[in-house]
This record gives C-alpha cells, structure tokens and sequence, in this order.
C-alpha cells in the first residue's frame, strides 16, 4: 500500500513548477502499477499547448474554470468542477484557464517524472529500468 499527502511532495523532484502550471506527481512509473497520477494547477490567463503523442491522459477538473480547444477539430469545451476530457486518440490541444484551474490528471503508460515537454508539447515515452527483487 501506498500513502502520500500531496504536501508531503512540495519542494521535491515530484513537484515540477513551470510559469504556466505546477504538477504534483503522486503516483510515478517508479510505483509499478501501470499509470500515473498528478494534480496540476493550470494559472489563470495562461495559454496552454499540449499534445500527448506518446501517452493516453484522463483529466478531471475538480476547481475553477477555462476552455479547452481540440487543436485538430476547433472545438471549444468548457471546464468546470466535475468535467473530465480523455486524450485517447492523442490529440493536440490547448488549455485557456479564466481562474486558477485544478485538475486530477492520469497517464497510461505512466510517466517516470523526468519527462520535459518539448517544442510540441509532446512528453517523450521514458520507461523505467526492470529492476529484479
């Protein structure tokens, strides 16, 4: 069993805070259970792009709100308490938080932590080593 407060994860290699966002890493590929699971906190009045190419992600909008633009169709969503979106068919997109907006975001494969997002948007697929017991 795994138990982890999401302060226990301020100031350390699992909270990653760029300009636009802050994204706890709470459960990692390291945890070997098959996904990832991270808050992140979109600020309000930022511009967001983002494409998945490598990974499936669910994410739940559980405060604040904004839009949500799939880059391939045009379509514009909004997001509010209670609305998830799921990338699985990898598209590109663009969050536009109007308030600080919190999300519960899951990743399949998971990623490790140490994935940077390139000019694209786009996390590399890093895998953990195998390691045996």
């Amino acid at each position: 069993m795994i138990v982890r407060s999401l302060h226990d994860l301020d100031g350390t290699d699992r909270d990653v805070v760029t300009p636009n966002w802050r994204s706890r890493r709470i459960v990692l590929a390291g945890d070997r259970v098959g996904f990832s699971v991270h808050e992140t906190v979109l600020k309000a009045g930022t511009v967001n792009d983002f494409w998945y190419a490598n990974h499936v992600e669910a994410v739940l909008c559980v405060e604040g709100e904004g839009e949500l633009t799939d880059k391939e169709t045009g379509e514009v969503h909004q997001l509010r308490p209670g609305t998830l979106y799921l990338l699985d068919g990898h598209e590109r997109h663009q969050v536009r938080p109007k308030t600080d907006i919190r999300t519960v975001c899951v990743f399949n494969p998971p990623v490790t932590g140490r994935e940077v997002h390139d000019e694209n948007g786009v996390y590399p697929l890093v895998r953990e080593e195998e390691t045996s017991a």
